[in-house]
């Protein structure tokens, strides 16, 4: 698959072809879903239990007579309605560390690509060469129409000027090669690669 290679400022700089393997496989709303469901799943952090009656560290005598005493027949000082007391009906502790064959994360984020080649809402820039001027750099993205949610990923690391250009910029988020992701392609309307990304994911993908 051959796309047309574009700078920030709208001027062409040739061509590139993209892997097939990774840029033009027919996406599986399945696929996708298991490896979106994955993501947002493992980002939950983990619940911590309540102490109920039963793990109060109190005494558990009974503490007055069960007759006479002109107050309720309480067995000990564990009861919730003491200060002190165990949780009524408490929280449960809950761990969320969901499991997902590499493989089939692998082909979701192959096949989370190929939906934006697919739709035509990849494209491919030389670099992340710009002026550390946000309002320089929200002029060109708005020239080039991207829409309202850009998702822009880069090499090894994010440009330094253009991480500070777009660190204010709603709608523009940024990620290196390595951070790429099923969930934040998808969410995004149009996304941007560089050559130095399509080079590190085919690596990354195509092993």
């Amino acid at each position: 698959m051959k796309v047309e290679v574009q700078s920030l400022d709208a001027s062409k700089k040739g061509s590139i072809e993209l892997n097939d393997a990774v840029f033009g496989i027919e996406p599986r709303a399945d696929i996708l879903h298991r490896v979106v469901t994955w993501q947002l799943e493992k980002r939950r952090a983990p619940t911590r239990a309540t102490r109920e009656r039963s793990d109060v560290a109190r005494s558990g005598k009974k503490f007055g007579r069960q007759k006479g005493g002109g107050t309720a027949r309480h067995g000990d000082r564990r009861s919730p309605i003491f200060i002190g007391g165990g949780k009524a009906h408490g929280a449960r502790a809950r761990v969320f560390n969901p499991s997902l064959n590499k493989k089939v994360r692998a082909l979701g984020l192959r096949m989370a690509l190929s939906s934006k080649a697919k739709t035509g809402t990849l494209v491919v820039i030389e670099a992340l060469d710009v002026e550390a001027k946000t309002k320089l750099l929200a002029a060109q993205i708005q020239s080039l129409g991207f829409g309202p949610k850009v998702l822009v990923v880069d090499g090894d690391t994010v440009n330094e000027n253009f991480a500070r250009a777009s660190n204010n910029l709603v709608g523009l988020d940024v990620l290196p090669a390595v951070g790429a992701n099923v969930y934040d392609i998808l969410k995004h309307d149009t996304l941007v690669l560089t050559r130095a990304a399509v080079e590190k994911l085919e690596a990354r993908l195509n092993g």
